[in-house]
């Protein structure tokens, strides 16, 4: 699925990488938007705010519970540091790869990006498409487990497991079918408004409930404040640094947490795809990032510091009781329907392309009209790939025991060539050599995308050990259950 379809996609890769002047790729786009005009199925047609809400959905999210935990390992100070710092950095690598789109109007995802990256290699686009599409379904196998947690948990683990998760991997397969983003970017904004309230009902609760979920009677409440503790204190506590014999692996898990939660590039190049105008897509930008290091400090900050180390779980619901907990879950069922139907769209898109071509530019294949018209072949297609992810969903997240930790490993694995190397290689190849030099603005700019390749590749090893080293742990502590199991995974 991942091979070209036709010799003529490599004369129109040679053809755009030589697209280089502004009004050049100005003129490519028009000519895209205009080859649209006569469609009956128009993709590009999102506007900057409908862009904003389909990433306002992949960032407002569940995860975004799971920074209390994170702030307990690290410390509140070195976590709401790294949370602005990665924020800051995940900002301009989102727009050094808005500013590539920009110039090579015919990219369409991920994928077309890696080739571009290394000289048009075939196997470049090969291999970046395989972690494209691993992530992806990934993605959509945390949803269908999490999905099953939500029903285990609000039902009181009234059905098998498994019966959960493939009710979550149905719905969510009915909510992927729309054919364009700009038809799934009204259940955006409901999404990440639903969870915006999840967010912040889990905030109140946990400062207004008497004690935590777990609380041991007859010790010490509410948590200390303390700026360095020892970690085998037995008193709940709030740190303002991370606790004297903090592992590595422990603190790396935790900036982890908030790098994979923070990131999400591999999608934008889909979204930027189908907007109107792709130029005001940083308006978009600037309005997600300040909502979410407001929305992440204040949310991994307030619960840790009214629920403490020692009742602080991942995510913050777990430390919840149990009727406050089924409260604020509840508001989640839009983002874990949406988020997940959001990548299965993603990938199903990338597939459906490479089947049914829409564009006839630069060489390319003949544009299928399929891909462009209501036909019965076209929605047969699309809705079997669909039907495929979320199938292939459901088998991941029921095969594999160590789930959790596989998905961390496959983030390290993956996710940080999509996170900071593949867009330092981007700037390398926007500004000439004979430009990255030329002002000592330009200079510090070169430097600091050198560094984030050599900070990509180092967070690419560290977090590969990581979780290597937590799949060993788990299977020593017999964490793991079995394959299909009906076991609950309610919080």
């Amino acid at each position: 699925m991942v091979a070209d379809l036709d010799a003529k996609k490599g004369q129109y890769y040679e053809s755009e990488t030589r697209v280089t002047d502004v009004s050049d790729s100005e003129e490519s786009f028009r000519d895209l938007v205009a080859q649209e005009q006569s469609h009956e199925i128009k993709y590009r047609t999102c506007s900057w705010q409908k862009t904003a809400a389909l990433l306002f959905s992949e960032y407002i999210c569940l995860a975004v519970l799971s920074f209390p935990w994170s702030y307990s390992v690290l410390g509140l100070v070195p976590g709401i540091l790294l949370t602005i710092a990665i924020a800051g950095i995940v900002l301009y690598t989102s727009l050094i790869l808005s500013r590539f789109c920009l110039r090579h109007p015919h990219i369409r995802d991920a994928c077309d990006i890696g080739r571009m990256l290394f000289g048009g290699s075939q196997w470049a686009y090969n291999i970046t498409a395989v972690f494209f599409l691993l992530n992806n379904t990934f993605i959509q196998a945390l949803h269908v487990l999490v999905g099953a947690e939500l029903l285990n948990t609000l039902t009181d683990s009234a059905a098998c497991t498994v019966l959960f998760a493939l009710t979550a991997s149905i719905a969510c397969f009915f909510v992927s079918l729309p054919r364009t983003l700009d038809q799934l970017s009204g259940l955006a904004t409901f999404s990440a408004a639903s969870t915006f309230v999840a967010i912040i009902l889990c905030i109140i609760f946990a400062g207004i409930q008497s004690s935590p979920a777990g609380y041991v009677p007859d010790t010490p409440w509410p948590p200390t404040v303390s700026a360095w503790p020892g970690a085998s204190t037995t008193v709940s506590y709030v740190s303002a640094w991370p606790a004297r014999g903090t592992s590595y692996v422990s603190g790396m898990s935790a900036f982890l947490n908030i790098t994979y939660t923070l990131v999400g590039q591999i999608a934008l190049p889909s979204f930027i795809a189908e907007m109107r105008d792709p130029k005001e897509f940083p308006k978009a930008l600037w309005a997600v990032t300040i909502a979410e290091i407001v929305v992440y400090t204040v949310c991994g900050s307030l619960v840790y510091l009214w629920t403490g180390n020692t009742y602080v779980t991942a995510p913050a619901l777990g430390a919840l009781q149990s009727h406050y907990r089924k409260i604020a879950f509840s508001f989640v069922i839009p983002t874990i329907l949406f988020l997940g139907a959001l990548y299965s769209s993603i990938t199903s898109r990338f597939l459906f392309f490479r089947i049914f071509p829409n564009t006839t530019s630069h060489g390319h294949a003949r544009a299928s009209s399929h891909a462009h018209k209501h036909t019965i072949l076209g929605w047969t297609v699309w809705t079997l790939i669909v039907a495929a992810t979320w199938g292939g969903a459901f088998v991941i997240a029921e095969v594999i025991p160590f789930f959790s930790e596989l998905l961390a490993l496959m983030s390290g694995v993956f996710a940080e060539w999509l996170i900071f190397i593949f867009w330092g290689l981007a700037y390398l190849q926007l500004y000439p050599r004979s430009t990255r030099w030329s002002t000592p603005l330009r200079a510090a700019e070169t430097v600091f995308n050198y560094f984030l390749i050599l900070l990509g590749a180092y967070v690419l090893i560290a977090g590969s050990y990581t979780s290597i080293e937590s799949i060993v742990i788990s299977y020593r502590t017999q964490k793991f259950g079995s394959a299909f199991t009906c076991a609950s995974n309610a919080i």
